[in-house]
């Protein structure tokens, strides 16, 4: 029973040699190298699965006071099948990445030319903020001379009415003192005899 374990450990040795080094290449390769290199990493790594698959049925055929320490070798087999995967997974992500920039046209400096038009953007925003705080800073100031314009109008209308009302009740003075002043002119010429001519010439002037 042992012996078909450790012929199943020697292949997946094998197996999981060749996948990290083919894993380790795959972003340098040429895309129709790359294509080829993915599809092939898939199969190996489903080969793999198989025979940690075969190797997990051998260890429960041990008996259990010999079974400790392949369960210990299995789950170092399991998390180096776990790595693989996951550096196979950010290798696509990378292959996907250089397809993507070469169907698009882009050259090396792509990922640089998005973070200048970013930082270009980011900048463009920032000016365009700044000029409306600017812009609402002058309108409350604005708004806040409008006020006290108001204000200062308010006040100068009501002192313009006070001085109209003055006005009135000083020509209504004034034309009651006309009258008065009339009345008593009138009156005193009532007052003063008249003298003929003849009486005129017998008035001694001294």
């Amino acid at each position: 029973m042992s012996s078909d374990f450790e012929g199943y450990e020697q292949d997946f040795a094998v197996l999981t040699a060749e996948i990290t080094g083919k894993i380790a290449r795959v972003p340098r390769l040429p895309p129709d190298e790359k294509k080829q290199m993915v599809a092939n990493v898939e199969k190996q790594l489903e080969e793999a699965k198989e025979l940690l698959e075969q190797m997990d049925l051998e260890v429960r055929e041990i008996p259990p006071q010999s079974r400790g320490m392949y369960s210990n070798r299995m789950r170092s087999y399991k998390q180096e099948m776990g790595k693989l995967e996951t550096d196979f997974k950010r290798s696509r992500i990378a292959y996907s990445d250089e397809v993507r920039n070469e169907l698009l046209g882009d050259d090396g400096n792509s990922s640089e030319n998005q973070r200048a038009h970013l930082l270009d953007n980011t900048e463009r925003l920032e000016r365009s903020s700044r000029r409306l705080e600017a812009g609402y800073q002058i309108a409350v100031e604005t708004e806040q001379i409008g006020q006290e314009m108001l204000e200062n109008l308010s006040h100068d209308r009501e002192k313009i009415q006070r001085a109209r009302e003055r006005l009135r009740e000083t020509d209504a003075n004034l034309g009651k003192s006309s009258r008065v002043l009339t009345g008593m002119l009138r009156s005193s010429a009532l007052a003063i005899p008249k003298i003929s001519l003849n009486q005129l010439g017998k008035i001694d002037f001294y």
